[in-house]
């Protein structure tokens, strides 16, 4: 989830929010990857989830992270809820999952670097006090009621509002991980044809890194159940998207949707006030009533856009969201498999092209069908591995033609980021596919198991 943000001045006309979105529009040599991943802490002893405060908890493994490796400690009435180096940040999803947001790179080289050293420290410090971290897109055994709520004000607002829209809210909050990637665009038209392909093809990455098959301590009928939560979580702000695909879509129509949005909060002198339901529309005429009479921010505007929560969302770049926490390879695979899609225009112009015939319904069918299925997903005589198949193809042939080196010139390119995916393609097995079959093989259905096998 998002930290507060800052800077910006009051909105006295209204295509300030439009631009404020064009405002991230960036000539091709600036463009840069952001990486974010999320993966759960458990007692090692136990397997039980971590909790806030203790001498095994959240608290202490970002202790240990501010006092050995130097970051910069974030609170917020007085609880350190986070931490800041060189432009990347370590932060607190609500149920306690420990979330990378990685500084703004140029390779994913670079990238991968980045998360084998966060790995590395979190490792360090957890191994000391007894605790471990592994990648799942789902809690496998842990209840809700298990799950601490993380002492931040948002999530304190979030959770009672997500008990009263949707079913599955406060799962989605307390009890999956995600790995996103969030990438740049130079002009309007290529945000609106990148967004597109985006939306249309996340359920691509959803089987392709499909990873939450337990909840409950069993299996649950879904490859990833991590998406399935999502689907039935506040339809005014998650979803498809099917407008995006309409003619005349640009910033300003991303305005009007993210408008008739709900509001979460207002953030004033280091607390959230409650605005639950409270219309951003009427917080523009001075009529909010959580603030009466004061008008909003550039930086309120920005705090709400992290409130809406698509399978892919703009801000002042743009965020893939479709894929499960998972293993360290995937979460290397998921920047290359993006910014191979995205990052050359030859590339882009062929994951177009694959997609660009797909109503509303059939994209909404393949998003379904991959939380089931995975890559055994069929839709409308669509088959997933066939057009996984052809998009990892197009990303590595992006990656290819951006010639981005590592190692010191070394290694070529980034394409071999893809291997794991690659492999998928050729086996029609991910993630989920391997736990299914430990589970009904050598784990004889104990999902602890998972814990010894998989943790990083």
């Amino acid at each position: 989830m998002s930290i507060p943000q800052s800077g910006g001045g009051p909105i006295e006309r209204h295509e300030q929010m439009a631009e404020y979105l064009a405002a991230g529009c960036k000539p091709k040599d600036q463009w840069r990857i952001g990486t974010e991943h999320e993966k759960f802490g458990y007692c090692k002893d136990t397997l039980a989830p971590l909790p806030y405060e203790g001498e095994r908890s959240i608290h202490a493994v970002l202790s240990g992270l501010r006092d050995q490796f130097g970051w910069a400690p974030v609170e917020e009435s007085g609880h350190l809820i986070g931490l800041e180096k060189d432009g990347a940040n370590v932060s607190l999803e609500p149920g306690g999952q420990l979330e990378l947001s990685g500084a703004p790179l140029e390779t994913i080289h670079e990238t991968c670097d980045e998360v084998n050293d966060h790995l590395a420290q979190v490792k360090a410090v957890a191994d000391r006090i007894g605790v471990g971290f592994i990648g799942l897109g789902a809690a496998p055994h842990w209840s809700h009621d298990q799950m601490p709520l993380m002492p931040k004000g948002r999530y304190k607002l979030m959770d009672g509002y997500m008990r009263k829209v949707g079913t599955m809210g406060v799962d989605m909050m307390r009890r999956t991980c995600t790995v996103q990637v969030n990438l740049d665009f130079a002009s309007e038209a290529d945000m609106v044809k990148k967004l597109r392909v985006a939306i249309a093809l996340q359920p691509v990455a959803t089987a392709l890194f499909a990873n939450s098959p337990f909840l409950d301590g069993k299996l649950n009928g879904h490859k990833s159940w991590r998406s399935r939560v999502w689907r039935d979580l506040d339809a005014d702000r998650t979803g498809m998207l099917p407008f995006v695909f309409e003619d005349g879509f640009g910033f300003e129509r991303w305005v009007d949707y993210a408008l008739d949005v709900p509001m979460y909060f207002v953030y004033r002198d280091g607390r959230y006030i409650d605005a639950l339901g409270q219309s951003f529309r009427d917080f523009l005429k001075g009529e909010l009533p959580a603030l009466p009479g004061e008008r909003p921010t550039l930086s309120d505007w920005a705090d709400h856009l992290t409130t809406i929560f698509p399978e892919a969302r703009i801000k002042k770049f743009i965020e893939m969201r479709g894929a499960d926490g998972g293993p360290w390879r995937r979460l290397c695979a998921l920047p290359a498999f993006w910014v191979g899609l995205t990052y050359d225009q030859t590339a882009l112009d062929a994951a177009w092209d694959v997609c660009r015939t797909w109503d509303a319904e059939t994209r909404e069918a393949l998003r379904v069908a991959a939380s089931v299925d995975g890559l055994q997903a069929k839709v409308a005589g669509l088959r997933m591995e066939e057009i996984a198949a052809e998009c990892v193809e197009i990303a590595g042939a992006g990656l290819k033609a951006r010639s981005r080196m590592g190692a010191g010139g070394m290694i070529p390119d980034e394409t071999h980021f893809l291997n794991a995916l690659t492999e998928s393609v050729e086996s029609g097995q991910v993630p989920a596919d391997d736990l299914i079959a430990r589970y009904h093989g050598e784990w004889n259905g104990d999902v602890t198991s998972v814990f010894d096998e998989y943790s990083y």
